[in-house]
């Protein structure tokens, strides 16, 4: 009898040695690679300030959330001309939380004091200047919105979906038109949607100075954000004028990043640009990150985007490069589409595009570049385990080369083989050389590629345009 007891207490010991064993290690697992600061996304991702913990863990959302306002405004109202105003931790300066329609007009909102709430600021909108919940539609019309504090995004719309990517939002619609925003704090974006939400600005001036601070700016649960018209400009570390993950258009902006990154696109989510001038100037490094470029397009495994296709489309417009890469992508697979865009990079190493593994891992790299009645020019690097797949239509033209040959911002080689590469030109299009260059297929008629000088092998085979 004593020698069963004593087994079973063995037995015990042992099952409880292992569960904590498996539950230290799942904790670990689960830790994200998350966004700006806190997290390892694109700084650890271009979002959330350092010192902001993640309260709920990988993939959790937060059902307890606080909200306060030190004005709130829980009916439809119509108000003008009036200064709204919290110096308090976690405090909005004006909380609109109603389904029927507001109206501010002329507002003077301003807001300091920070958040100690995580990414309940990120999320939920705690501590936002302005937040709107509720499922109703606030509109405001001019004025100023100002923060200095951190995690106080200036115009926050949370859809309430509770931070599921993906999921519907519950209306909640902010329409926002001739307002200066400017926040100077980490984790301060200017206009911030999540949880469904939808934010519609029009001719905005919006000025960024906080880490992982974007102008435009989306979070988990995503939503729908469209822009028209304004200046954006960020200037500070992991902020770069749009963070999508959500689906964002910006049509006839002016947008400028003068530390960071141009745009950024985290997982199944896209940006589209129309006829918009974005000037990079990405200057620092931020978390995980191994390259300097202008557009990047990557996914991190946080939690905060799905997995899918990512999508960059820019029609008309400007993109100039001032350092670094015009275009990266890493752990996704994006699919970029050019149509008409002045491309100007004045990086000495001239890279249009590399597609290549960098600080984040979980997926292949994979990206698709359509281009149509577009010029491209520069080197594309595709390392050995990424994948390119390049289409050129309506006479484009592609003055370059292809290479596998791939060091990082730290000078380490990432790779010396190119990868699988794809390319394929309509009538009318041309490709000249300006080194020899190994693909896997081409499709089209070989009179199109001008050698230049320099060969081009397609699947090991030396191609002729004959």
């Amino acid at each position: 009898m004593k020698k069963t007891a004593l087994a079973c207490l063995l037995a015990m010991i042992s099952w409880q040695n292992v569960t904590a064993q498996v539950n230290t290690q799942t904790t670990q697992n689960e830790r994200p690679r998350r966004e700006a600061t806190e997290r390892q996304h694109h700084d650890g991702r271009p979002g959330r300030p350092q010192g902001m913990r993640r309260p709920g863990g990988p993939g959790s959302r937060q059902t307890d959330i606080k909200y306060s306002g030190a004005v709130t405004i829980t009916a439809g109202a119509a108000e003008t001309g009036k200064t709204y105003q919290s110096d308090k931790t976690d405090e909005s300066a004006l909380l609109i939380s109603t389904g029927e329609a507001v109206t501010i007009s002329q507002p003077t909102i301003t807001k300091t004091g920070n958040s100690d709430g995580g990414d309940n600021c990120s999320f939920y909108g705690v501590n936002a200047a302005l937040l709107v919940k509720g499922g109703g539609t606030a509109t405001i019309h001019g004025g100023t919105i100002t923060s200095n504090g951190k995690g106080a995004n200036g115009v926050f719309s949370y859809g309430g979906n509770g931070g599921r990517n993906g999921g519907q939002g519950d209306g909640t619609t902010v329409i926002i038109q001739g307002t200066q925003i400017t926040t100077t704090a980490d984790g301060s974006g200017g206009i911030m949607t999540t949880g469904g939400g939808v934010m519609k600005a029009k001719n905005l001036t919006v000025n960024t100075s906080g880490r992982s601070s974007a102008p435009i700016r989306t979070d988990r649960g995503g939503g729908t954000v469209t822009v028209e018209g304004g200046t954006y400009t960020s200037n500070g570390l992991g902020s770069p004028v749009i963070y999508s993950t959500a689906d964002i258009t910006v049509s006839d902006a002016k947008l400028t990043s003068n530390m960071s990154e141009g745009v950024c696109i985290e997982g199944k989510n896209s940006i589209t640009l129309n006829n918009c001038q974005l000037t990079v100037s990405n200057t620092q490094r931020n978390g995980h990150a191994q390259f300097l470029d202008a557009i990047m397009v990557y996914q991190s495994f946080s939690g905060d985007a799905d997995s899918g296709n990512s999508h960059f489309t820019m029609n008309g417009g400007t993109l100039t490069n001032r350092h670094g890469h015009l275009f990266h992508v890493t752990n996704t697979n994006a699919i970029i589409t050019l149509k008409g865009v002045k491309l100007t990079n004045h990086d000495p190493a001239k890279v249009l595009l590399s597609v290549c593994a960098d600080g984040w891992q979980g997926a292949g790299n994979k990206a698709t570049l359509n281009a149509s009645s577009q010029q491209l020019e520069g080197t594309i690097l595709v390392g050995s385990d990424s994948e390119l797949t390049l289409s050129l239509t309506d006479g484009s033209t592609f003055n370059g080369s292809i290479s596998g040959n791939i060091t990082n911002a730290d000078g380490e080689s990432v790779s010396t083989q190119t990868g699988t590469v794809h390319v394929a030109l309509a009538d009318g299009c041309t490709w000249t050389l300006t080194s020899d260059t190994y693909i896997t297929s081409f499709t089209g008629n070989p009179a199109l590629i001008k050698t230049n000088g320099h060969r081009l092998y397609v699947n090991g085979a030396l191609m002729t345009n004959k």
